[in-house]
């Protein structure tokens, strides 16, 4: 199939395009939210940029949306009606906000174009109203176990921790940072140290890095902390897992069911994380032994080719889906 997408989240287009079909990424001079293309990635030649404005001449036959403005751009680049003309599905990558539980998703009113959630929780707490709704949970490229543990540190990965301060927890970095140095990795996190407070000897800010770098850096950190008030599931953390690190996170949203206490350590007591990551650093043994669990169940529930079958079962139905309506309009138009 050939599918229109933009390129949003990296990390998740990452495991996407590396199914079986061609993948068409709106690329612009400027670049951009709209047409950041492949962005630099190391990605196979099946994620092709294409100018959008070339689009109504592409042969789509369905666009994954992950905004719901795409929806009346797709269809202005097209020049077809989405879940009419052309199958489309919607990724909701986000935990709901405003008034949750009571949060109703942009798609709740139609019926035509599937919703996808990535984890369980945000399934449950969106109400997602008239939308046919699946899961299909995050699948990651395994960069392999590359974890040493050299560094008696904390690793954490997040994009624009100040501005997003309680929802990502960076409000308690100073206390984890009492216990270790943290090294923080992600964009974005230039103002950091004054925003906490913190010296070099305490907080250590690497910044946006290439994925295999941030991999390489991350493995040597002792331990992986995930302080998430509200996110649906960092695709970080799994990373972190793959790489076989031993996790620390808050027990909020889907971490609860990614991460087994025997991988690290889960709690909404931060008091027991601090005691939990402090432990860690300090045994170099026990950190690899619980690195090794989160390893395990990575592998196991976040695998790259279960995520891909997921999505080529959810294609080839929204595809045989909309040839099936095109049949019984033609047949009653003839």
């Amino acid at each position: 199939m050939r599918i229109l997408m933009w390129h949003v989240h990296g990390a998740w287009t990452d495991a996407i395009v590396r199914g079986q079909h061609d993948y068409l990424l709106p690329t612009t001079p400027e670049g951009g939210p709209w047409g950041l293309g492949r962005g630099g990635r190391d990605w196979p030649a099946a994620a092709r940029e294409v100018a959008p404005e070339h689009l109504r001449y592409e042969d789509v036959d369905a666009v994954i949306l992950q905004r719901p403005d795409e929806i009346e751009e797709s269809e202005r680049l097209l020049g077809r009606r989405l879940g009419h003309d052309v199958p489309a599905v919607f990724v909701e990558h986000n935990t709901p906000k405003g008034d949750v539980p009571h949060s109703v998703h942009p798609l709740a009113d139609r019926s035509d174009i599937p919703l996808i959630h990535v984890t369980h929780f945000n399934d449950l707490m969106w109400d997602s109203g008239r939308a046919p709704t699946r899961v299909i949970e995050h699948g990651v490229n395994d960069p392999g176990a590359l974890y040493s543990g050299d560094l008696p540190t904390v690793g954490v990965v997040v994009n624009e921790p100040v501005r997003r301060w309680r929802v990502a927890g960076t409000d308690l970095l100073p206390r984890f940072a009492d216990r270790a140095p943290v090294e923080v990795f992600g964009m974005g996190g230039e103002p950091l140290p004054n925003a906490i407070g913190l010296g070099p000897d305490r907080l250590i800010v690497h910044g946006d890095l290439p994925t295999a770098r941030l991999h390489e850096q991350l493995a040597q950190c002792r331990v992986y902390l995930h302080p998430f008030r509200w996110t649906s599931l960092g695709l970080a953390l799994i990373e972190a897992m793959h790489l076989a690190m031993p996790v620390v996170a808050l027990a909020t949203t889907e971490a609860i069911r990614a991460v087994p206490a025997e991988a690290g350590a889960i709690s909404t007591n931060v008091d027991e994380l601090l005691e939990e990551a402090a432990r860690l650093v300090a045994d170099p043994d026990e950190a690899r032994r619980r690195g090794a669990v989160a390893r395990e169940v990575a592998l196991d529930r976040f695998g790259l080719q279960r995520f891909l079958d997921e999505w080529d079962d959810v294609l080839a139905s929204v595809a045989a889906g909309s040839r099936s309506a095109s049949a019984t309009e033609e047949g009653v138009m003839a």
